[in-house]
């Protein structure tokens, strides 16, 4: 399809403040259109903007800012989620995209809490700032290191993050499992698993794991999907690291879990809450007290490149808006989704 002779002006409202730091990447329009940097604006001077925007920008949209952008044909999420995006309260023709390129520093991220937690690296470095020298050649019971590819990881979901996490433990060596949705659709491209299975398979994965990550998005039918049941099902030696979100994970059943040491160890990116609602971390249980965590504050795609990316998919979506042609990575077209 062809672009079309004119392109129109359109007015555009950032209100996320961490893709705002790219605002060079994001008006790379040559002037064509307004942009309002609003992520600092008070509540009032922000709804005034989303008023008349044709497009907004934003990392999450409660309901009175999706009804304040009646007019709005595109709501462009800065990251791949799109659950903090009040669907109910958009205008039945407002389209909604989102974008992606976190999937490799989140591989990483991974693979770093992995080596943390299978090599006790938090408690040893604790350990040695407290004066004490603790290995195997002074405390038999210290055990020896596993190495990557004595391993076996599971994957639950085998999305963009999942493929990547896939890729990057195989070329370590790793052995790899899957869980997907479906599980005979074709495999990503450079993905070699050992075995893939349909969800049903969620506890022959488990049992077969070492190491398992989760990061499937989070649904109604992905709520609490790893809860006391499956990690009774994982091996003592076990750890569980999840970068998906917090609520893909009962809270109260992997503190017992931890707490009784009926699983190794476990790696937090995701909460259950955020900060701004008083509690970190935002969890119900005191994670921070274990000694075989590895915590971290939702930053595991938080590289340089991510947002950069990020903007230019922004820039060039605004661009095909503009130019009447199709948008890129769209999750909600007219009308509005049942629920």
């Amino acid at each position: 399809m062809s672009a079309p002779d004119s392109i129109q002006s359109l007015r555009i409202v950032v209100t996320d403040p961490i893709i705002s730091r790219f605002e060079e990447a994001l008006r790379s329009d040559g002037g064509a259109h307004h942009w309002d940097m609003a992520a600092a604006w008070s509540p009032e001077r922000r709804a005034a903007a989303l008023a008349g925007a044709d497009v907004v920008v934003c990392s999450a949209l409660p309901p009175s800012e999706a009804e304040a952008a009646g007019n709005a044909r595109l709501v462009h999420v800065t990251g791949a989620g799109y659950d903090k995006i009040s669907f109910p309260h958009l205008a039945s023709g407002t389209a909604v995209a989102n974008t992606f390129h976190h999937a490799r520093p989140i591989a990483e991220h991974v693979l770093m809490v992995t080596l943390m937690l299978s090599r006790n690296v938090v408690r040893a470095d604790r350990e040695v700032r407290n004066g004490q020298w603790r290995t195997i050649a002074t405390t038999p019971d210290v055990p020896f290191h596993p190495v990557l590819s004595d391993l076996v990881l599971g994957v639950v979901g085998l999305g963009s993050i999942g493929a990547e996490v896939a890729r990057v433990a195989a070329a370590m060596g790793m052995t790899v499992r899957a869980v997907r949705r479906n599980p005979t659709v074709p495999l990503p491209a450079g993905v070699q698993l050992d075995w893939v299975g349909g969800n049903a398979d969620l506890p022959a994965l488990l049992a077969g794991s070492d190491v398992v990550v989760v990061t499937v998005p989070l649904a109604e039918d992905t709520r609490g999907m790893i809860g006391a049941a499956e990690l009774a099902a994982m091996k003592p030696s076990a750890i569980l690291i999840n970068v998906a979100r917090g609520a893909v994970v009962d809270q109260a059943a992997l503190y017992a879990a931890l707490s009784e040491r009926r699983i190794a160890g476990a790696g937090l990116d995701v909460w259950w809450g955020t900060p701004a609602e008083g509690v970190v971390p935002p969890a119900e249980w005191p994670f921070a007290e274990l000694d075989n965590t590895v915590l971290t504050p939702h930053h595991s795609g938080h590289a340089r490149v991510t947002f950069e990316r990020r903007a230019r998919d922004i820039a060039a979506n605004i661009a095909r808006l503009a130019s009447g042609l199709p948008l890129h990575n769209v999750v909600r077209t007219s009308p509005v989704p049942a629920g």
